[in-house]
């Protein structure tokens, strides 16, 4: 039997979702294969090809998009209408995180699941979201309740696969793949980041985290491969310093890794 409320729920996202052509989550078995980065980097990408773009931070224990977006010193804002206003990154990009909403940035959310499962829900129905092309949404590491809300809230959603080259990273990814598949989450595909690090003495790369893993796991689990993000020290001193990675280095081998990205997900947009 089918849960009424639940269903209401999606309706009520669903039309306030309306204004949104494509959602898209950003996840990964592991922690630390830099999904944030990604994810905030691929949204300034889509943003600044005219794309109208909304990211969505649910990791609500590890907030780290306003940090990497140099934003963590504002607030969540209501509307005229008594919706939450996003916060504007730019005329074409707006974030959402519960980091907007602590009192103090070392304050621990100490929550169940079905605590977490709520303030999603609000994110997804409260917030005036509008029209946009792209709704990307940063998701913890791991199946758990976030990514698993994220998907049942917005079944029509599809996500992106973060690994890093090594098997430690692969093996916990692999997981990811098949949390997709069970959900019937539309996999877009798999992106390898950290893919390597060019010497800046001699040129000659080095495989710090080995190479060319997040590409053999797409080919034998037949997923899109799209595409290997090389490590930039620059990228890691921007996130830290709340500067925009792509906007500063917009000729990096890393930026150019992540607008062929951003071409291959939105060629059907």
């Amino acid at each position: 039997m089918q849960n009424t409320g639940a269903a209401n729920q999606i309706e009520t996202i669903k039309e306030n979702l309306k204004g949104v052509k494509n959602t898209v989550m950003v996840m990964s078995g592991k922690g630390g294969v830099g999904k944030s980065t990604i994810a905030a980097n691929l949204a300034l990408v889509l943003s600044g090809k005219g794309k109208k773009v909304g990211l969505l931070d649910i990791d609500i224990h590890g907030p780290n998009l306003p940090k990497i977006l140099g934003m963590e010193k504002e607030r969540l804002q209501s509307s005229a209408e008594n919706r939450i206003n996003p916060v504007k990154i730019s005329d074409n990009l707006k974030l959402v995180s519960i980091a907007f909403m602590l009192q103090e940035e070392n304050q621990a959310v100490i929550w169940r699941g079905p605590l977490k499962m709520k303030l999603i829900q609000q994110f997804l129905s409260d917030i005036e979201w509008g029209e946009l092309d792209w709704l990307i949404v940063d998701a913890p590491p791991g199946t758990g309740d976030e990514p698993l809300s994220m998907a049942q809230l917005v079944p029509e959603g599809g996500a992106i696969v973060v690994t890093t080259p090594q098997e430690i990273s692969i093996l916990d990814v692999k997981k990811s793949i098949d949390f997709a598949k069970k959900i019937n989450l539309k996999l877009l595909g798999i992106v390898e980041n950290m893919s390597g690090l060019k010497c800046p003495h001699c040129g000659k790369e080095i495989l710090l985290f080995k190479g060319g893993g997040g590409e053999e796991l797409a080919k034998k689990m037949d997923i899109n491969f799209l595409g290997a993000i090389p490590i930039d020290p620059e990228i890691v001193i921007a996130s830290d310093a709340g500067t925009l990675y792509v906007e500063k280095f917009p000729e990096s081998p890393a930026t150019k890794a992540l607008k062929k990205i951003a071409d291959t997900i939105s060629a059907k947009d």
